[in-house]
């Protein structure tokens, strides 16, 4: 394995990502937090780095400093530092693409909060790093142990889904989650699920066309190709324990169809990850946590499962 260390980006320092990376360190994962050290909590042990190779005592976590332009009042998140964040996210993006990291594994953000402090123009995380790789299109998946899904479309209203999920879109979809499973999680042929985006898949045409009209012609298409896919399936009946086991990966019409059943299967270990982009990047599948942060109560599982998944992928790569 790599002895590049993973990058891990503060996120929104009002938030509770300071306060989980901490916790993470202490639980025994070896990374690189990337922000400004008065954003961590009072207390917490860490060493400032300037080289990424550098080694730090066991329990200390290494600090590549990036200054922000305000300190951080947990649960109220400042303007001022919505550039800083930005610029960290960016700044992790082109070390990692420089060769001197592993990968990059990102901390919650409040997108609102970028969007008001300093403009941000992006839906999310995951948009925003494929502008910075320069990559027309990703894919966001969403993995634990007992689950991998895909929405293909993502941070859209639900009025919008019908028209912005296209055939090209789901064919796309299809072949980078297809090529992310066998290149970063080393399953040589994949199975790949296909959900209806209507009730009961349409019921032939009875409760909407899309699937008649093209969904099971494109997965007819592909796996002629060879590619080991199934659908469109009636949603409510891809994600009970018998089913799960028949995929590797569920590819859904929208985001809470693909979120609602990763996160009642294991709310605290799922992680975010990105498909299609040049360098491996993960993410905790939870948000700021306005609410309990600086509470000293923020749960650290999913970032610690995001960091060693982080780690495996770019073994493999």
């Amino acid at each position: 394995m790599s002895r590049k260390p993973v990058l891990l980006t503060s996120g929104d320092p009002s938030g509770i990502g300071p306060e989980i990376a901490v916790k993470a360190r202490l639980a025994g994962e070896d990374f690189v937090w990337l922000g400004d050290p008065r954003h961590l909590p009072q207390g917490a042990a860490w060493l400032e780095v300037a080289d990424l190779a550098d080694i730090s005592p066991r329990g200390v976590m290494r600090v590549l400093r990036h200054d922000c332009a305000a300190p951080a009042l947990p649960g109220q998140p400042d303007p001022a530092n919505a550039a800083g964040v930005i610029d960290v996210i960016a700044r992790a993006v082109a070390l990692v693409m420089a060769g001197e990291a592993a990968a990059v594994c990102t901390a919650p953000i409040h997108k609102k909060a970028l969007k008001d402090g300093a403009g941000f123009a992006f839906p999310g995380h995951t948009e925003f790093l494929a502008h910075l790789a320069g990559v027309d299109r990703v894919v966001m998946m969403l993995a634990c142990p007992e689950l991998r899904v895909v929405p293909a479309t993502i941070h859209i209203a639900l009025s919008d889904v019908p028209k912005a999920l296209t055939p090209k879109l789901l064919e796309q979809t299809i072949r980078i989650t297809h090529a992310g499973l066998i290149r970063d999680f080393g399953i040589a042929a994949p199975r790949l699920a296909v959900a209806g985006l209507n009730p009961h898949a349409g019921e032939g045409g009875a409760m909407g066309r899309e699937e008649v009209d093209w969904m099971a012609p494109l997965v007819a298409r592909l796996a002629s190709e060879g590619i080991a896919i199934r659908g469109p399936l009636s949603a409510d009946t891809m994600f009970h324990a018998a089913a799960r086991k028949t995929y590797d990966a569920a590819i859904c019409a929208y985001h809470d169809q693909a979120l609602i059943p990763i996160k009642t299967i294991d709310f605290a270990g799922g992680v975010n990850v990105t498909l299609g982009l040049p360098f491996v990047r993960t993410s905790p599948d939870h948000g700021t946590a306005y609410d309990i942060a600086g509470r000293g109560v923020a749960d650290a599982t999913s970032l610690v499962a995001a960091l060693r998944m982080a780690r495996d992928m770019s073994a493999r790569r």
